[in-house]
């Protein structure tokens, strides 16, 4: 399902594409959420509008994710290291990353897509390559993530600062830690954004001794 606007549709989510709009995104393990939850949640919101259910939705399944459900294997620093450094990869070349948080057992991103580069294709790259960076570095194999993703498009400043807090603060919510600053896998942590900015550098450094003319061919 698609419309003039932008808005297409991949299951039950309705998702928005317009080049250089700020986006809060997430997506959930493929264990997080058992179907037949889900299933009767639908059930008991069939009457709804669907703008109604939508957000009821999107509110249980947060609760449930923030419960722990599942193996949580992204609690395991190992997987938490792999999804965050998947996450700075593609920073400043795909798009702005603003905020984000790896939990036990979902994600959630603040970021605003580079011109001409589809939120689909933003996140379809970061599942993809964290799924497999995962799987290898657990010795596992199968479906890492839910296939779908949520989305919701920031409408002002104030929107803004707002998701961000509650992105840096669901670590808190979940009573996994006391503070936001502890939870690593966080832009509200400083020594990820210290990794953040070493990398960046890294990259930067990369790309000036490739384009040195002292350089061997």
């Amino acid at each position: 399902m698609s419309d003039p606007r932008g808005w297409h549709s991949r299951g039950y989510l309705p998702h928005l594409e317009i080049e250089g709009v700020t986006q809060f995104i997430g997506w959930r393990t493929a264990d997080s959420l058992p179907a037949n939850v889900f299933e009767s949640w639908k059930q008991e919101l069939i009457n709804a509008s669907e703008p109604e259910k939508r957000t009821e939705l999107a509110r249980r399944i947060e609760a449930y994710c923030d419960e722990g459900h599942g193996e949580c294997l992204l609690k395991d620093p190992r997987a938490g290291r792999v999804v965050q450094e998947c996450l700075f990869h593609d920073h400043l070349t795909h798009y702005t990353l603003h905020g984000w948080v790896v939990m036990p057992n979902h994600v959630h991103v603040l970021l605003t897509p580079f011109p001409g580069v589809a939120l689909t294709r933003i996140t379809t790259r970061l599942k993809a390559s964290s799924a497999k960076d995962a799987n290898r570095v657990f010795g596992r194999e199968g479906r890492l993530w839910q296939p779908e993703y949520y989305d919701r498009y920031i409408r002002n400043p104030e929107h803004f600062d707002g998701v961000k807090r509650y992105i840096e603060w669901n670590p808190v919510k979940a009573k996994l830690v006391p503070d936001p600053t502890k939870w690593s896998w966080s832009s509200a942590c400083p020594d990820a954004l210290a990794r953040m900015e070493a990398i960046l550098s890294a990259r930067e450094r990369t790309r000036a001794d490739s384009s040195s003319p002292f350089l061997c061919p």
